[in-house]
């Protein structure tokens, strides 16, 4: 019986720096983000860096995020924006067209879909669409 690879174990630290990377340009670049987009700051480094940070604790990785930040709250730093299913589902998107971009595979991405979806909808905090950004480096500076 073999035991099942974590996700931090398929990409490594790296990998999940790569994906994250990605994961932004993606985001920069997809006129169907444009909305969520518009909830980050012009230069998108240190979100890339966050993300990534939080992403390897959370997939099986060394907790880098908490070590450097501490607990992780992910609704409060978005609460100046209407975030609801469509602000969702374009993160989504974008990890989506991430995860094709690095060739992270069928069964990663299988493993991360539901997951990632969770999280995504947790966050989120209105039942319909009219994202706005109230503060454009809100998201940047938690």
């Amino acid at each position: 019986m073999t035991s099942a690879k974590t996700p931090y174990q398929i990409l490594g630290e790296d990998g999940i720096r790569v994906l994250t990377s990605t994961f932004y340009d993606v985001m920069d670049t997809l006129p169907e983000a444009k909305a969520l987009r518009a909830m980050h700051t012009k230069d998108l480094s240190p979100m890339k860096e966050k993300l990534a940070e939080y992403l390897t604790g959370w997939m099986g990785g060394p907790p880098l995020y908490a070590y450097r930040y501490g607990t992780v709250c992910m609704t409060s730093p978005r609460e100046p924006y209407h975030i609801g299913p469509e602000e969702r589902d374009q993160w989504l998107l974008c990890m989506d067209k991430a995860l094709v971009e690095i060739e992270a595979g069928e069964e990663l991405t299988q493993m991360l879909k539901e997951p990632l979806f969770r999280i995504a909808d947790a966050i989120r905090n209105r039942e319909g669409p009219s994202a706005r950004a109230s503060n454009p480096d809100i998201l940047a500076s938690h």
